[in-house]
């Protein structure tokens, strides 16, 4: 287990930049996940860990001694890469060996540790199953298996869920996470992810356009974001224009939110509501009045989507909670100043 830091870490290539004056900390034991856009720098960043890419500037230290130089083999860190890069020739106890192998240890400890790593992602007894007859999430567990051969200071995963089916990356998610835990082994996954970020982290560092645009455990994350496109980029929610009004209120769709005042200096900005704390009632029970165009009933919940003076706002609701609307009904809309949150335009 390692402590990681990244000290200034700019990343150019010619007259691009990809990484831009980039400072973090990883604390020892602790599960990170670097979520953004593609094109943000994320993977970027995971690979100068592991020595595939030397930044342009600054350093990257582990447990306080610089490895920014230090070759990629004189790393003891495991990695899963996206395409997981298993050797399709090779069985699955010889694929979870191979580090061993190439580093001389004997059949023995090889056998013994091919199979204390099998129980451990769950598939003992797989050790002679060629790789070719695996599930696609008995593949990444063998992936994780290898990674895991050498017992690294370090865990890091570059978007290992992507080429799975939408139930089984939901499991995986889990099992992940558990494994960690278990192991106490510092990892840092990248993703696009977001649901995968909520499982999994204790921290995420969400970036955009080659900088850290927020760092926070993942329910702050989304319940306080630190910007828009924070707000935009974790789960979904309403991005609504709004501005003081003589009295410091805020005020959207020409009508002020109940209980919610402008921060000092700001006379207009954005502000951001969740689906689900959108309240819907009738006309009469609410100060913002809309019109329903949409109506998804998606079993468990339910999608409503209303203008509300040409503002849309989606509204998310359970069975249990569902009003009796159809496309074109008036319906009230109360947004609770509890659950919003200004955020700078």
């Amino acid at each position: 287990m390692s402590t990681v830091e990244f000290r200034d870490i700019v990343k150019r290539y010619g007259a691009l930049t990809i990484l831009e004056r980039l400072n973090l900390k990883v604390e020892d034991g602790e599960f990170l996940v670097l979520l953004g856009p593609s094109g943000c720098g994320k993977t970027t960043l995971l690979r100068m860990i592991a020595g595939l890419e030397e930044p342009t500037e600054g350093r990257i230290l582990i447990d306080a001694v610089d490895i920014t130089a230090l070759p990629t083999h004189k790393r003891n860190f495991g990695m899963v890469f996206q395409s997981l890069a298993l050797f399709p020739h090779l069985s699955v106890g010889e694929n979870i060996a191979y580090p061993l192998r190439i580093r001389s240890r004997s059949q023995a400890e090889q056998r013994a540790r091919v199979d204390e790593l099998l129980e451990l992602v769950q598939l003992p007894g797989f050790a002679m199953r060629p790789v070719s007859r695996l599930s696609g999430g008995q593949r990444q567990r063998v992936a994780i298996a290898r990674a895991l051969a050498l017992s690294p200071q370090l865990f890091l995963l570059d978007e290992p869920l992507s080429a799975l089916d939408a139930k089984l990356r939901e499991t995986m998610q889990v099992e992940l996470r558990q494994l960690q835990q278990k192991l106490g082994i510092t990892t840092i996954v990248v993703t696009h992810d977001q649901r995968e970020a909520m499982t999994m982290a204790d921290l995420v560092v969400v970036m955009g356009e080659g900088r850290i645009r927020q760092v926070a455990p993942p329910i702050e994350i989304y319940r306080r974001p630190a910007d828009a496109f924070v707000a935009d980029f974790i789960g979904s929610t309403n991005l609504l224009s709004v501005e003081a009004d003589g009295a410091g209120r805020v005020v959207t769709a020409g009508v002020p939110v109940e209980g919610l005042t402008m921060p000092a200096g700001m006379r207009k900005a954005v502000m951001s509501i969740r689906p689900e704390d959108v309240h819907l009632t009738k006309p009469d029970q609410a100060a913002h009045v809309g019109r329903v165009t949409f109506v998804r009933d998606l079993g468990g919940t339910i999608e409503t989507y209303v203008d509300v003076g040409g503002i849309p706002i989606i509204a998310v609701t359970t069975p249990r909670e569902r009003l009796a609307l159809s496309a074109g009904d008036a319906v009230g809309i109360i947004l609770p100043a509890e659950h919003c949150v200004v955020l700078s335009s």
